[in-house]
Order: structure tokens, then sequence, then C-alpha cells
């Protein structure tokens, strides 16, 4: 696995995970949790693309 796609999965696991947290209790900056869903699909989606050559 490459670093794009590991890190796009990890942050895309991360959020969603503060997403449900966000859902049960409110907090500060949890709408950020979207913004970390669609970056980390975007990254994963770039590291599951070729193999860079």
């Amino acid at each position: 696995m490459n670093r794009e796609r590991t890190a796009g999965a990890v942050l895309t696991v991360l959020s969603v995970f503060g997403y449900g947290v966000g859902v049960v209790a409110s907090y500060p900056g949890r709408s950020i949790t979207i913004v970390g869903v669609m970056v980390g699909v975007t990254l994963a989606a770039i590291g599951a693309g070729g193999d860079g050559a």
C-alpha cells in the first residue's frame, strides 16, 4: 500500500468516527469531520490509481 492510500484510509476512518461522536454529543469543530471524510476519500482514490510511473 502506498502512502496516499494509507493516509486516506486512516483519515476517513478517523473522520467517520469523529462524525459518529458528533451525532451523539455535539462538540466545537465537529463539522470539520465532513471535510476529513472528503479529503480521506480523495487521498484513497489518488493512491489507488496507477503505479506512479
